[in-house]
């Protein structure tokens, strides 16, 4: 991603806040009633705090990166989609970062799991899923030169 798509998103995400306001981090009772089965960005909340810990290969299911955010709230267990997403754009997650995280809970098995649309670390804000709810693939630069991917003239 250039620049150009960095500040595009940035704008974007100022948008959604300007547009959206704030909403509260904890389900209401007409929340619990609909179905969570799949992503609805019109659930979409926003949730701020202090990365815990950080795995970038979960080994159990969703699998993928997931991080351990300290809200206000509590402790919540975050799906971020693909590591490789996250490295490819440069966007580091230790712990003790104060991440701001756009995403909804969803059923997932036999329990709920909160999933990430867009990070945000201080300026920096990346996508990692779409507004569907579909995980975002990391897709490596080409080289601008065919001939070096082709191995040469013939």
């Amino acid at each position: 991603m250039g620049k150009r798509t960095n500040w595009f998103l940035v704008l974007v995400f100022l948008i959604g806040i300007l547009a959206g306001g704030s909403r509260a981090q904890e389900k209401t009772a007409t929340a619990a009633s609909e179905d969570l089965s799949s992503y609805d960005v019109k659930r979409e909340v926003s949730l701020v705090g202090t990365v815990v810990a950080f795995n970038p290969a979960a080994a159990t299911a969703p699998r993928g990166a997931h991080l351990t955010l300290q809200t206000g709230s509590g402790v919540v267990d975050v799906h971020v989609g693909d590591a490789r997403l996250l490295t490819g754009n440069h966007f580091t997650i230790q712990s003790g970062d104060r991440l701001r995280i756009i995403g909804e809970e969803l059923t997932y098995g036999s329990g709920t799991q909160f999933v990430a649309r867009v990070l945000q670390k201080g300026t920096q804000v990346l996508e990692v899923r779409s507004i569907r709810g579909i995980p975002l693939s990391y897709v490596g630069p080409r080289d601008a030169d065919p001939a070096k991917t082709q191995g040469g003239a013939l």
